[in-house]
């Protein structure tokens, strides 16, 4: 028997990041997964960040965790999408290399001297007497570790069954890897409700097989922009993308063979991810769409294989290889990997408190797919507050709850305890009320003050994400107290179609819609060595100003709601002042605070002031 104070069950995003921060807290640590080879593998797309997920992987790394420094030392493209929208939007993705990743991310993690690394299978939960507090874990090879809290990241693997067709069903955690069966079953018998999702993942192909001459290439951003702030590591080789189209011809194919789907044959019962449809559910629920967008994105720079994003399908090999070579540019293309459907097990969020620690086992966390998430940064972003809260909790410290108007990871903690799931869970901006203050540029602004508090960063850390803030402060100043003349400004006015008749601040003149604030600096002649970034940041904090006051105002009434917190054990369905679907829902999320309670559908204003007065009547008769 071996003991921990914190042991992490998975080596996917969630574990990894689980880890990487209990052991950077200082705690002992156990990161126990069933191959160890597998540590930090991208399953599904070679790919991180994208819409509102760039922002998560900024704000991981703002907190001390991997993931924008793996992805920086394996990027092999790089693209802001969104550029032409406002900075709101605005999404840092990183094509990466497979193996470089998975390398990065094992690196990363052996530098953390209270970490250790094992491989086993977990097949048993230990817990007290009363099964009210876990106390560690036990492996399919006999061997038992103790732990003061415990964190599972199991992503797919919980009773994981690959579909391939309506005839072929894999067990499997994704292909070539053992499903956890025995752990699915010792959860479920500690009284947690249980459901299915499915996921899925499209062929891979042989790039020497593709006719280049009919593929439309893509071509990565040309600036020098990382994920991480606390290193800036040397890119590898970047190479292209490519584009592509299902049209007509595989529409009809997959029609044909619409039966044989596992989807729409009736072998999954578990519902998939709207946002990132299968092949299948584009041609059914898009009828009228003439083409679906392909992008073939390489794997590595030491493979010619190519990831086919957007097929994701779960229809049997050979319907596969027919649709695929109904693809322009594809039609000879050499399958080298089947797409296929994989089904699982995930527990309903609503059964985690606002820190994602189980109601009902004392120190057991659940963070990433096994809450009904999908995505490597929703995983992540979950793994990094179950690993700040496992250590809290072990301390006897309070737990931490990153608030709706400090980070998207906020949103997406209070969106899956508050509200639920009822199909995987993916990050959108629309998520947020406060798209303009969780912004992919700010990230390190609004959370360095708890990393700093937390003690998640080393001196050193601290130290370089200081000079990137003086930076962007510098570039802000330097704007506000530089004057620029017209005959100076005429250049980077041309564009917006304006002039200046007189001199002005440039923070003045960058107010303008389509006015660049370092083409305003170099006409000048001034913030010639400003970093880039910081310029850009300085520039969205000028142009939205008033925006940005307006939803600081927001944000600070949400503030005042969530400081009136609701006794734990207020007895909801007794209050019978609140309208029965609002006792109902709010017994089963039991919310910490007025504003979580705000949140919680089936929830009136009129349910909101009753709830005040009845939380007030409860305190007096408990005191």
């Amino acid at each position: 028997m071996s003991d921990f104070e914190v042991i992490v069950v998975g080596g996917g995003h969630a574990g990894t990041e689980a880890a990487a921060i209990s052991a950077r807290l200082g705690v002992k640590t156990l990161l126990l997964t069933s191959v160890l080879d597998t540590i930090g593998q991208m399953s599904c797309n070679p790919a991180i960040g994208g819409i509102a997920k760039g922002t998560v992987v900024r704000e991981v790394d703002a907190l001390g965790g991997l993931m924008g420094r793996a992805a920086d030392r394996a990027t092999i493209q790089f693209r802001m999408l969104n550029r032409s929208k406002g900075p709101a939007v605005w999404a840092p993705r990183a094509q990466c290399d497979r193996t470089l990743y998975r390398r990065a991310v094992r690196s990363l993690l052996e530098q953390f001297p209270a970490l250790e690394l094992s491989q086993g299978m977990v097949t048993n939960l230990l817990f007290d007497s009363h099964c009210t507090r876990i106390t560690g874990v036990e492996t399919g090879d006999g061997r038992r570790f103790t732990a003061r809290a415990v964190i599972i990241t199991a992503g797919t693997f919980l009773r994981g069954r690959i579909h391939l067709g309506t005839d072929t069903q894999i067990p499997a955690g994704r292909a070539g890897d053992q499903p956890s069966v025995e752990m699915a079953q010792v959860i479920e018998t500690i009284g947690l409700t249980v459901a299915r999702f499915k996921t899925g993942t499209p062929p891979r192909i042989d790039g020497r097989s593709v006719n280049w001459s009919k593929v439309e290439r893509q071509d990565g951003d040309s600036g020098e922009f990382r994920f991480s702030v606390h290193e800036r590591v040397e890119r590898p080789r970047q190479v292209p993308c490519w584009i592509t189209w299902a049209g007509e011809e595989v529409k009809q194919i997959i029609q044909r063979h619409l039966k044989e789907s596992a989807l729409y044959g009736g072998a999954i019962s578990g519902r998939g991810p709207r946002y990132c449809p299968s092949v299948e559910d584009k041609i059914v629920k898009f009828p009228a769409a003439q083409r679906h967008q392909i992008f073939l994105e390489p794997e590595g720079l030491d493979t010619n294989e190519l990831y086919v994003n957007g097929l994701s399908t779960s229809l049997p090999v050979a319907v596969q290889l027919e649709f695929l070579h109904a693809v322009p540019g594809l039609e000879s293309a050499r399958m080298t990997r089947p797409g296929y459907a994989i089904e699982y097990d995930y527990y309903p969020p609503t059964q985690l408190t606002p820190w994602l620690e189980v109601k009902t086992v004392e120190h057991l966390f659940f963070a990433g797919q096994i809450n009904g998430t999908t995505g490597y940064e929703e995983a992540a972003g979950q793994g990094v507050v179950a690993g700040i809260n496992a250590v809290r909790r072990i301390r006897g410290a309070e737990p931490v709850v990153l608030g709706r108007d400090d980070a998207y990871v906020g949103v997406l903690v209070d969106d899956l305890v508050t509200r639920g799931v009822d199909e995987p869970y993916r990050l959108f901006t629309s998520r947020s009320e406060f798209r303009l203050l969780l912004r992919q540029d700010n990230a390190l602004r609004r959370l360095l003050p708890l990393a700093e508090r937390l003690g998640l960063l080393t001196d050193g850390e601290v130290r370089a994400a200081e000079r990137r803030l003086a930076d962007e402060e510098s570039a802000l100043q330097l704007a506000r107290d530089t004057a620029i003349t017209p005959a100076q400004a005429a250049g980077p006015l041309a564009e917006s179609g304006t002039t200046l008749n007189e001199g002005d601040r440039i923070a003045v003149v960058a107010k303008r819609p389509g006015v660049s604030l370092g083409a305003l600096f170099a006409a000048a002649g001034v913030g010639g060595d400003m970093p880039t970034e910081a310029v850009i940041a300085a520039e969205i904090e000028i142009k939205y100003d008033g925006y940005l006051a307006r939803e600081r105002e927001a944000a600070a009434r949400l503030a005042e709601l969530a400081s009136f917190m609701l006794p734990v054990d207020l007895p909801y369905l007794e209050l019978r002042t609140l309208a029965t679907e609002a006792r109902q829902k709010l017994a089963r999320v039991r919310p910490s605070s007025l504003a979580q309670a705000a949140r919680v559908p089936g929830v009136t204003p009129s349910d909101l002031h009753n709830l005040v007065l009845e939380a007030t009547r409860w305190r007096r008769r408990v005191a």
